[in-house]
C-alpha cells in the first residue's frame, strides 16, 4: 500500500474560490502537524457503507422515497454561516431514529464547525449500539493529505470523502490508499470531466454534487444529468445525490437515478431532526 504524497501547495492554491481557500488551510493544518500513526480501532467497515446505501434503498416501503439517506451532522457552512449548535452524538441518534442509512460527520473546523472529536464520538456511539445495529459513518472533510485518511481509519469511520475537484488525476492514488486502510470512499464530482476521472479511478461509490463549491451556487439539474451519464458509462456501484434537497418533491428528480441522497443543511437546521428526516422520505398523504 503506497502512501500518496500530500496535495502540492500550488495545486491547492490553483483550486478557485472558497474551495481553494479551505483546501489551502487544511493543507497547512496537516503540513504543520507531527504526523499520524495508524492505530485502527474498528475493522471491516468499508463494506458497511455501500451495503447500507443499497440495502436501505431496496427496502423502502411502497410510496416512500426509494432513496437511502446519508444524514449529515453539520453546524455551519460557508454558504449559510451558523446552522445549529448540534450535539454530534445526540444528532446521530436522532437521525438513526428517523431512518437514516448512514451518517456524515463534518470535521473541518473553521467553516463547518466540525472536529475529529465529533467523528470519534459518533462512531463510538454507533459501535456501542445493540447487536451491531449502528450506522456506518462518513468522515466529510477536504482531503488534501494522507494523514486525514489515517485519522478517519483510526476513528473508526467507514468511508471518507474524496473530491475530484481537489485531487484531480490523483484521485486514484487516494482511493487506493483509502481502501488499503479499510475505508470506502465517496468520490465526489460536479462536472462531466470530473465524472470521467472518478470512473477511470475505479470509484465504487460516486457522489454528484449540485453545488459548485468554487462559487457555492446550486443547480439541481446537475445530479440528474451526471447520474444518467454515470450509468450510461457502465457504473454499477452506488450513486449519491448531494446538495439542495429540502423536501420530498425535491427528491423526485433523482429517484430511479440515485441510490442515496446526502442531506445536510435542511436537516441540521430543523428543530426536530427525526421528524424532519421522516418527512423528507415519507410517502405522500
Amino acid at each position: 500500500m503506497k502512501r500518496p504524497l500530500p496535495l502540492a501547495r500550488a495545486a491547492a492554491a490553483a483550486v478557485p474560490g472558497v474551495l481553494g481557500k479551505i483546501c489551502s488551510e487544511r493543507l497547512t493544518d496537516y503540513e504543520s502537524g507531527d504526523g499520524v500513526a495508524l492505530a485502527v480501532r474498528y475493522q471491516g467497515l468499508s463494506n458497511a457503507f455501500d451495503n447500507a446505501l443499497l440495502s436501505r434503498s431496496e427496502a423502502r416501503s411502497s410510496g416512500a422515497s426509494p432513496l437511502a439517506v446519508i444524514a449529515e451532522i453539520k453546524r455551519a457552512s460557508p454558504s449559510q454561516g451558523p446552522i445549529a449548535n448540534l450535539d454530534p452524538v445526540a444528532a446521530a441518534e436522532a437521525y438513526a431514529a428517523g431512518g437514516a442509512a448512514a451518517l456524515s460527520v463534518l470535521t473541518e473546523p473553521r467553516h463547518f464547525g466540525g472536529s475529529l472529536d465529533a467523528l470519534r464520538a459518533v462512531v463510538a456511539r454507533q459501535h456501542a449500539a445493540d447487536r451491531g445495529n449502528g450506522l456506518p459513518v462518513l468522515r466529510k472533510d477536504f482531503t488534501v493529505h494522507p494523514d486525514q485518511l489515517i485519522e478517519a481509519a483510526n476513528a473508526g469511520a467507514a468511508a471518507v470523502l474524496l473530491m475530484v475537484a481537489v485531487l484531480g488525476e490523483r484521485t486514484g492514488e487516494y482511493l487506493e490508499y483509502s481502501r488499503g486502510l479499510g475505508l470506502e470512499a465517496l468520490v465526489e464530482v460536479h462536472t462531466e470531466a470530473e465524472l470521467e476521472v472518478a470512473l477511470a479511478a475505479g470509484s465504487r461509490i460516486i457522489g454528484v454534487n449540485n453545488r459548485d463549491l468554487t462559487t457555492l451556487q446550486i443547480d439541481l439539474s446537475v445530479c440528474p444529468r451526471l447520474l444518467r451519464a454515470a450509468r450510461r458509462a457502465g457504473h454499477e456501484g452506488p450513486l449519491v445525490a448531494e446538495s439542495g434537497y429540502k423536501t420530498r418533491d425535491d427528491l423526485r428528480s433523482v429517484e430511479g437515478l440515485a441510490d442515496a441522497v446526502l442531506v445536510g443543511t435542511s436537516l441540521a437546521g430543523s428543530r426536530d431532526l427525526t421528524t424532519a428526516l421522516r418527512r423528507l422520505t415519507a410517502a405522500p398523504n
